[in-house]
C-alpha cells in the first residue's frame, strides 16, 4: 500500500515530499449523496403506507421489500465505489519524480510517472465558490513526452502545491538533472 514514506517501485535515495489525496469535501459529497439516496425508499414507504392500501397484501409487501432491498444494495455499492475511487486516487511528489495513481472503477487503476526534469508548465485551477472558500482545486502539470498532462484533482491548497512543484522542478534542473538531448525543445 502507499504511504507518506514508502510506495512500490521507490528508487534508492528517493523520498516523498508530498502525498496528496482529494480534499475532504469530496467525502462529504459522497456521504450527502448516500443520505439523499437512502432516504428515497423511506419517503416512498411513508407515502404508500399513508395514502394507498398497496401494502395490504402479502405479495405486494414482499415485492416492495425486495425492491427496497435491491435499491439499498445499489446505494451501498455506489457509495463504496465512490469512496474507493476517492481513497485510492493518490498523487505522490518525490525529490525525483511525480507519480499519479488513479483508480478507475473497482478493478482498474492507472499509474503514471514523470521525472521532475520533464515538467514544463505547472498551473493550479480553483473553480467555484466552495473550492475558493475551502481552498482546493486542480493542479495541471504539462510534461514533455507521451503523457501530456498530469491532473491532480480537487487537492487541498492547489496554489501551494503548484508553487512547491514548480520550485522543485527549478531546483531539480539546477542540480544538473535535465531532459535527454533528443527530448528537449529547441
Amino acid at each position: 500500500m502507499y504511504s507518506r514514506r514508502h510506495f512500490p517501485n521507490q528508487k534508492p535515495n528517493e523520498y516523498v515530499l508530498m502525498f496528496l489525496r482529494r480534499h475532504w469535501v469530496v467525502v462529504l459529497k459522497i456521504v450527502a449523496i448516500f443520505l439523499c439516496m437512502a432516504s428515497i425508499p423511506v419517503f416512498f414507504y411513508v407515502v404508500v403506507l399513508n395514502y394507498t392500501d398497496f401494502l395490504s397484501s402479502e405479495v405486494s409487501l414482499a415485492l416492495t421489500t425486495l425492491m427496497i432491498s435491491a435499491f439499498y444494495l445499489f446505494v451501498i455499492l455506489y457509495t463504496f465505489a465512490n469512496f474507493i475511487d476517492y481513497f485510492l486516487d493518490v498523487w505522490i511528489v518525490t525529490n525525483q519524480r511525480v507519480i499519479s495513481i488513479e483508480q478507475r472503477g473497482l478493478f482498474a487503476r492507472v499509474i503514471s510517472e514523470k521525472e521532475l526534469g520533464r515538467m514544463q508548465d505547472i498551473t493550479s485551477e480553483v473553480k467555484g465558490f466552495w473550492a475558493t472558500m475551502l481552498n482546493y482545486g486542480d493542479v495541471h502539470i504539462q510534461t514533455a513526452g507521451e503523457t501530456e498532462r498530469f491532473i491532480f484533482k480537487q487537492v487541498p491548497f492547489a496554489d501551494e502545491v503548484a508553487r512547491r512543484i514548480s520550485n522543485l522542478v527549478t531546483e531539480y534542473n539546477k542540480m544538473g538533472h535535465t531532459m535527454p538531448v533528443e527530448e528537449r525543445e529547441l
